[in-house]
């Protein structure tokens, strides 16, 4: 079952392009990545998710509800942090939050605690006196604070330091476990491979790629190193060669097909050296946007 489906979304402010046609869907208890460099589509995407903005066309449903016209029902669900949060400076943390909870049915004070103290956030500090990273853990916590079923996170982890963002991965794991589905948008590849599911590429506002993380890491793509003394232009017309450069001996290039076919090519010429390896994911995400 999916929580989120999103078919042909489209976005534009005036004549400037938001996004275009955009479609996807995030499965029941997965965490969905998606990712793509800064003005690529992916806060105009959830802006329009949580209601914030209206569609210039296509539609999107979440819980099997419209986001447009159901908003106010499906946010009471859903937990969100934003890239960026802002906060009225004089008030203090523990207020705050309180605040918060009161927008939701039920005494959450435990739950406030239970987060607070795992985030290592002092409650009872004022929002002026925060360092940024602290900041970004008073969303962390106010977004989870009601228990949503949807976790919707935008570049969540801007501001804090390595350590804190381990121990924030590990309790969206256990959000996961729990039951909920998390939608995780970033522009830093290591994250992505370390939490995700299944991520989709988006690139000027358009969907490039959909696929597993593991797919995207398996799909047969070889990345390929040869030196040589030889000129080796001929490997670009190799079916299944991609980005292929070439820099006095050594030449390099993505290779996706029957590895023996571009062994044998490679028969043909005196090598002084040859590594084939699994590419990253970034130079994978590289590949696609190139």
């Amino acid at each position: 079952m999916s929580v989120i489906n999103i078919s042909k979304l489209t976005k534009y402010y005036g004549k400037a392009r938001g996004i275009e046609n955009v479609s996807f869907d995030v499965k029941e208890g997965e965490i969905f990545g998606f990712i793509g460099p800064n003005g690529a589509g992916k806060s105009t995407t959830i802006r329009l998710l949580l209601g914030l903005i209206y569609p210039t066309e296509g539609e999107a449903t979440i819980f099997g509800q419209d986001v447009v016209s159901s908003g106010p029902e499906i946010r009471k669900r859903i937990g969100y942090l934003p890239s960026e949060v802002f906060y009225y400076d004089s008030m203090k943390v523990i207020d705050l939050l309180n605040y918060s909870a009161s927008f939701f049915e039920g005494d959450f004070t435990d739950r406030i605690q239970e987060l607070a103290e795992y985030m290592e956030l002092d409650l009872t500090r004022k929002i002026d006196d925060l360092s940024y990273g602290n900041k970004k853990k008073v969303g962390i916590v106010q977004g989870l604070l009601h228990k949503p079923e949807l976790i919707i996170l935008d570049e969540p982890t801007s501001g804090l330091d390595p350590l804190m963002q381990q121990k924030f991965f590990t309790l969206l794991e256990k959000e996961r476990n729990d039951g909920a589905t998390i939608l995780f948008s970033s522009h830093i590849l290591s994250e992505v491979q370390r939490l995700c599911d299944r991520v989709a590429i988006i690139k000027d506002g358009e969907i490039i790629r959909i696929e597993s993380v593991n797919d995207l890491n398996d799909n047969n793509y070889k990345k390929v190193r040869v030196v040589s003394n030889e000129n080796l232009s001929e490997l670009v017309s190799v079916e299944g060669v991609t980005n292929f450069t070439s820099k006095e001996n050594a030449s390099s290039f993505f290779y996706n097909g029957d590895i023996n076919i571009i062994i044998d090519t490679l028969k043909s010429h005196k090598l002084d050296d040859l590594i084939i390896a699994e590419p990253t994911l970034e130079e994978i995400f590289m590949h696609y946007y190139e």
